[in-house]
């Protein structure tokens, strides 16, 4: 038996497949807590089952995936510091 580990894996559009990605993951045995963000299609998987196993799981559900990386994180605070950046105007419908 595998000890209780964290995986970390990009998901291409979770956001909007992420009932797939639970049912995907449902039918593995020892997945205690699935955590998605949407925004930075980053979902953290809790359990006992091997992490391959885990992204198989995913991809033969149809889900682009890939085990989380650096790169990712640096990509995403990029992508957030230039939303952080653009302005939106306030209107005041009176």
């Amino acid at each position: 038996m595998h000890e209780e580990q964290t995986v970390e894996l990009k998901v291409e559009m979770v956001g909007i497949h992420e009932k797939r990605l639970r049912k995907c993951l449902s039918k593995l045995k020892g997945i205690e807590k699935v955590e998605v963000d949407g925004n930075s299609q980053k979902v953290v998987v809790t359990g006992y089952a091997h992490r391959n196993k885990i992204l198989k799981a995913i991809r033969r559900g149809g889900l682009k995936a890939d085990f989380w990386s650096a790169q990712n994180e640096l990509l995403n605070a990029y992508a957030s510091a230039s939303y952080a950046n653009f302005g939106f105007n306030n209107f005041n419908f009176s």
